[in-house]
């Protein structure tokens, strides 16, 4: 596939209605995790945040993979924050990995995390970068 410098509504409509069907499903369980006594069941869903969130990190990447570096910049936006991401958890065992073509500023991102630091998203720490990704997908890729 050949680079993207501009996506259609529909799909990024159908990309975040994707994403937020998932995040929805990890509320549910969580909250009814929240109503069990046993300790075990609360540590398992524990466990499982940052690996099911990571993995998303992949997903939300995925539906955009083809995008345009004359659109989406060189800064640190959301946009490329989520390839930074993406590369370091597929390339790198999941330490944030800084190259020299984009560049990333901890405190201006998402979040906020330093290279070489272990990548482990929450739930919340995923639902504001997809948010952050979409809005600034929509408002270079439209």
């Amino acid at each position: 596939m050949l680079g993207r410098k501009d996506y259609t509504q529909g799909e990024l409509d159908q990309a975040r209605a994707a994403i937020d069907r998932q995040l929805v499903a990890y509320r549910e369980l969580a909250d009814a995790v929240s109503n069990v006594s046993d300790p075990g069941v609360t540590l398992a869903l524990a466990a499982l945040e940052p690996v099911l969130f990571d993995n998303m990190v992949l997903v939300l990447d995925r539906y955009f993979v083809h995008r345009l570096r004359t659109i989406t910049g060189k800064d640190g936006n959301p946009l490329n924050e989520v390839e930074l991401l993406t590369d370091s958890l597929m390339n790198n065992d999941g330490l944030l990995r800084l190259g020299n073509v984009v560049k990333y500023k901890p405190e201006e991102s998402v979040l906020g995390l330093t290279a070489g630091e272990r990548i482990s998203v929450t739930a919340d720490q995923f639902e504001q970068l997809a948010t952050a990704f979409f809005a600034d997908l929509e408002a270079k890729f439209l």
